[in-house]
């Protein structure tokens, strides 16, 4: 059995979103639907009332395999402000520590009517497996899966580009530090290419630089100086030595010599370049707090994004599930008509 296209698992016939799973595949309109969404919710937290009734009624699961302070809180806070009910479930001494296993588990929790499980896994492919799995009508957005995809974090990253700095063409955007361990920076790559920007510019050590990583769209530099120079956007991430193995790196005091951004280095881009970061931030390792702190630093900005851009994610997701169940339900009662020889 050929491996459904990524667009295929997430959007309804009709193409809208009922998971959020990849940046793969999606098209540049709907990326666009997410943050001009977003847009109408970034506002919220200064409103005096912090709710919209969008999913109201609605029972949304965070099953968080792996670690998160910044995603899980954004995620719950983003469901509550829905008005949906929220269930966060403690993995560590669920009962898949008991030995039952994830599709146990899983199908318990469909059982009681969840309708959205929000996955961050250790493993790659989890939240496309969880979809695949279980009954279509629980959308699955993913929070974060082994090395393969972030797209939430992704698109509250464009959303903080967009409101900085306007359109996406034109745009040059360097990626720089831990590469190869990083989902983030694929599902950036797919989503600044979709979008239109003009260059997305990787910047790393050979050892951490995934294998045809050119097939994506990106250049790939090895020298700050020469990938940081006149781009318009820096994006650092962290190493990620959780999921290092073997001598990578000669020493962080070193890493941070040749690769970490500081102020010198900064003047390499444009005067009015933004700096940004996923978080959470190793200081003196990837970024100066000169510059994490300093004028261009945009790294607040992005949590304060993320919270309107998981609650546009969840809502549409959201929508596109109960237009394909009501699809499915006049569907289903098309062919018992037929079947009954009345007019379908």
């Amino acid at each position: 059995m050929s491996r459904a296209h990524p667009r295929d698992v997430q959007l309804t016939s009709d193409g809208r979103l009922k998971h959020f799973l990849s940046i793969h595949g999606l098209p540049k309109s709907l990326l666009t639907e997410i943050l001009d969404t977003a847009e109408s919710f970034v506002n919220m937290g200064e409103q005096s009332v912090k709710k919209v009734p969008l999913l109201r009624g609605k029972t949304i699961v965070n099953l968080f395999f792996e670690n998160s302070t910044r995603t899980r809180a954004t995620f719950e806070l983003a469901a509550k402000r829905l008005s949906a009910d929220v269930l966060n479930l403690d993995i560590k001494t669920s009962s898949t520590s008991k030995g039952e296993t994830l599709m146990d588990t899983l199908q318990n929790i469909e059982a009681m009517y969840a309708d959205m499980f929000v996955v961050r896994h250790i493993d790659s492919g989890a939240a496309h497996f969880i979809a695949s799995q279980i009954t279509p009508k629980v959308a699955i957005i993913n929070a974060g899966d082994g090395r393969h995809a972030h797209p939430t974090q992704a698109m509250l990253d464009m959303l903080t580009i967009r409101r900085h700095k306007g359109e996406f063409e034109g745009l040059k955007v360097a990626i720089v530090g831990d590469i190869l361990h990083s989902r983030v920076a694929r599902s950036q790559i797919r989503a600044l290419k979709t979008l239109g920007a003009a260059e997305v510019r990787l910047i790393a050590p050979n050892t951490l630089l995934p294998v045809g990583v050119e097939e994506m769209g990106a250049r790939v530099y090895t020298r700050m100086e020469q990938g940081l120079r006149d781009v318009d956007v820096v994006i650092m991430l962290r190493l990620q030595k959780e999921r290092m193995s073997g001598a990578l790196l000669p020493s962080e005091s070193e890493f941070y010599r040749l690769y970490g951004l500081t102020q010198e280095k900064l003047a390499y881009a444009h005067p009015e370049a933004i700096v940004m970061h996923p978080g959470p931030i190793n200081r003196g390792v990837e970024i100066e707090s000169a510059v994490a702190d300093g004028p261009r630093s945009v790294i607040l900005q992005q949590v304060s994004y993320g919270l309107a851009t998981r609650m546009a994610v969840m809502s549409m997701a959201m929508s596109g599930q109960m237009q394909e169940r009501a699809q499915l339900q006049e569907e289903g009662l098309t062919t018992v008509n037929s079947d009954k020889g009345e007019p379908a």
